[in-house]
């Protein structure tokens, strides 16, 4: 399966979950990379605790609420719990599956305290009738309830304490229009570059205890991380592992070079799925163009996999164009490769 391929960027297991929480940072201080991002949310929480300093009823305001999309891995759910912290509230977690009915979405938000975060993980993925309900907490802070139906209907409100509604997707054209215009915050998350990438897994060597890195190994790593913080420290793990077993512990380029070689991940973070689609329409279809239904029975792949997982790293690195007449190999693939097409 695609996820549990080692260069996804999604979680693979929920014990890697579990590590990959020791490696988050806590503040936006060890936050690295999204300078933008950072740089406002910086602002935003300075003024919200300034605001909170200047009340003299000593109650706590809330940040406006943000929403963060863009490609899985990039850290969205590590950014709400710094916003947490930075602003020294509880952040309470949650899915948009998770938020079945009206009356799921009423349980999470009565629960909250003045100035907490809710994190809502695929917020896409919220049902059209539990939109109907977030919409009144997100502006007035209080839930309409309708009680019975037809003549008997009635309506109760709910109070609930101001709250900052912090919402995560990789889908932000599924986002309907009046839940998108009721964020205050709203960024896009971008790839990290290989130098934020080798910041990164700099402090994750140190928090695992790695010491003796020679100069280069952690750049080696960074440029096969494919501009993804999770799965760089995923590739650092195994990179350690091989290091311990095969090099006393020592990490250079050689070995990790010969780790990630054992993992099937080339130079430039392909791995064999990537390289199988690529050599099928070099293959099988003289570079292309072909259509994606085609390229996905003669691998026998799903299609939808291909799309979501394959292609967009492929796409993002200029291996692969997309035409009206379907997908087609670039000349960087082809030399990639080592393979010449017709014409």
């Amino acid at each position: 399966m695609a996820t549990e391929r080692l260069i996804s960027p999604t979680t693979r297991a929920p014990e890697e979950e579990s590590q990959n929480w020791a490696l988050r940072p806590r503040n936006l201080d060890e936050y690295v990379g999204q300078p933008e991002l950072v740089e406002r949310l910086l602002i935003a929480v300075e003024a919200v605790q300034a605001r909170t300093r200047a009340r003299k009823d000593g109650a706590k305001e809330h940040l406006e609420h943000v929403l963060l999309h863009g490609p899985p891995g990039l850290g969205k759910t590590t950014i709400a719990h710094v916003i947490g912290a930075e602003l020294g509230t509880q952040v309470h977690t949650t899915s948009g599956p998770a938020l079945a009915r009206g009356t799921d979405l009423v349980a999470v938000l009565t629960r909250l305290q003045p100035g907490d975060v809710l994190f809502i993980d695929e917020i896409h993925r919220l049902p059209v009738a539990v939109e109907e309900f977030i919409y009144p907490a997100m502006e007035d802070f209080r839930i309409d309830v309708c009680l019975d139906t037809g003549m008997n209907a009635r309506t109760v409100q709910i109070n609930c304490a101001p709250f900052t509604l912090i919402g995560a997707t990789t889908r932000a054209g599924l986002l309907s229009s009046p839940l998108r215009s009721r964020f205050g915050i709203t960024h896009h998350l971008r790839y990290y570059d290989e130098p934020e990438l080798g910041r990164i897994l700099s402090r994750s060597c140190s928090l695992l205890g790695v010491s003796d890195i020679e100069r280069g190994a952690l750049e080696r790593i960074a440029s096969r991380s494919r501009g993804t913080p999770r799965i760089a420290n995923r590739l650092l793990r195994r990179v350690r592992d091989f290091a311990d077993v095969r090099a006393g512990g020592r990490m250079s380029g050689a070995i990790v070079d010969d780790a990630l070689h054992l993992e099937g991940v080339d130079a430039l973070g392909l791995d064999n799925l990537d390289r199988s689609y690529l050599s099928t329409i070099a293959a099988a279809y003289r570079g292309g163009p072909v259509g994606l239904e085609a390229v996905a029975a003669t691998m026998n792949e799903d299609a939808g996999t291909l799309e979501d997982v394959v292609e967009p790293y492929l796409l993002q690195i200029g291996f692969l164009a997309r035409t009206r007449r379907g997908r087609a190999l670039t000349a960087i693939a082809c030399g990639h490769l080592g393979v010449t097409l017709p014409g």
